[in-house]
């Protein structure tokens, strides 16, 4: 079966933006201090310029992601993925501001209510790749140093 021709960059850039908005998880991998890597799928808002997550504050994730300030997201498939190298800002049940957590809440759950402690995440993406298939590879990055490149 012969892959489907190349995107180019503003096709790519739209698709990724109406798979941010539309899809509601990703891959999340982070790593501890010693560097051992840790992947958990986590679901996300897409506020037009960063992610928002949603962990239990006890979790390796939360312990990364607020230890290190980076995290590496990937979204869709094989054949059709999305890699999002960001930087983290981490806020508690009590500092987080109110209109992202209303935001989170209303397309997907309150963190906020509950017994188990939840830590909130904002991802600023600083590098965006996306590809279907090898054709794509060559001009995979869309976003560079927290710039779109289209």
């Amino acid at each position: 079966m012969e892959p489907d021709p190349p995107r180019n960059l503003e096709q790519r850039q739209q698709d990724t933006l109406a798979r941010f908005n539309h899809d509601l998880d990703a891959w999340v991998a982070s790593a501890d201090h010693d560097g051992h890597a840790y992947l958990v799928p986590l679901s996300f808002l897409w506020d037009g310029t960063a992610f928002i997550l949603a962990t239990a504050e006890s979790s390796p994730t939360a312990r990364n992601m607020g230890s290190s300030g980076r995290v590496r997201m990937a979204v869709g498939s094989t054949r059709d993925v999305v890699l999002i190298d960001g930087t983290v800002e981490t806020f508690s049940r009590e500092n987080v501001p109110g209109d992202l957590a209303d935001a989170f809440a209303a397309r997907l759950w309150d963190a906020r209510v509950g017994t188990t402690r939840y830590a909130y995440f904002r991802v600023t993406p600083r590098r965006i790749q996306a590809w279907r298939e090898e054709n794509e590879l060559a001009d995979r990055d869309l976003m560079r140093d927290g710039h779109w490149l289209v």
